[in-house]
């Protein structure tokens, strides 16, 4: 006679949704690495520009990315994020694509297209091999027949998507990385310095929070930021005589 442990179900259960959790967990850790060769490190998100224009100082700085976080990323690439993953999951295809093409529509300038989707296809590449799946198969056809431009924030979300990573989890994840690529980009212009870095970093943790509540609850129709003043600098990066970024 056996004695079945009557725990044992549930043990496993947890065990499963604890693996399930911290795969997604290495997931985020691996596509938001600085190392993860997707061209990150080439962008400055703008604040080159502004540093062009002397339009920011190390004090200003944090303000000028929360700004940018709820202006710009958040209504624009947070919430393209979203509805990608959530496209894909689902496996609306044609939702996909016009949320690829929407959130190009949205850069205005020929730099910020270009760094978009030069990001955006090197991460589709690299995710296609080490990550793999339908989705980002189904993604790559639509970016190959061009029907789909390949946006960093799209080909994100699907990556995120086919890995099982959690929604919610996906976009603050990317957020983080935007975080990280804009201060690294300001060591780079020396506008902070890698302590200081460290305390912008962790004073956006409010604004990443409330950035992503926002970025889940927008329609399709909602897509897009507004940010002009982040566009004119851009479009005076985009002719500046020397540049260290490409945006």
């Amino acid at each position: 006679m056996s004695v079945v442990d009557p725990g044992a179900g549930d043990a496993a259960d947890a065990a499963g949704t604890a693996d399930t959790g911290l795969d997604a967990l290495l997931v985020c850790l691996q596509l938001t690495d600085s190392a993860f060769p997707s061209g990150f490190y080439t962008l400055s998100h703008g604040l080159e520009g502004y540093a062009q224009a002397k339009a920011v100082t190390p004090d200003t700085l944090p303000g000028l990315l929360a700004d940018l976080l709820r202006h710009g990323v958040g209504p624009s690439d947070a919430t393209a994020l979203v509805l990608a993953h959530r496209a894909a999951t689902a496996g609306d295809w044609e939702l996909l694509a016009e949320t690829d093409q929407r959130l190009h529509a949205t850069r205005l300038n020929r730099e910020l297209r270009l760094a978009a989707t030069r990001t955006g296809r090197q991460l589709l590449d690299i995710a296609g091999e080490s990550v793999g799946g339908e989705a980002l198969e189904r993604y790559a056809a639509l970016v190959a027949q061009k029907r789909a431009p390949g946006c960093q924030a799209v080909a994100a979300g699907v990556a995120y998507a086919s890995a099982g990573v959690p929604v919610e989890q996906a976009v603050t994840s990317d957020l983080f990385a935007f975080c990280t690529s804009f201060v690294g980009a300001a060591l780079r212009l020396r506008l902070t310095d890698h302590r200081k870095a460290q305390v912008v970093l962790r004073a956006a943790s409010p604004v990443i929070r409330e950035v992503v509540s926002a970025a889940l609850e927008r329609d399709l129709a909602d897509l897009g930021g507004c940010v002009p003043v982040a566009d004119a600098m851009s479009g005076r990066h985009e002719r500046a005589e020397a540049r260290l970024f490409m945006s």
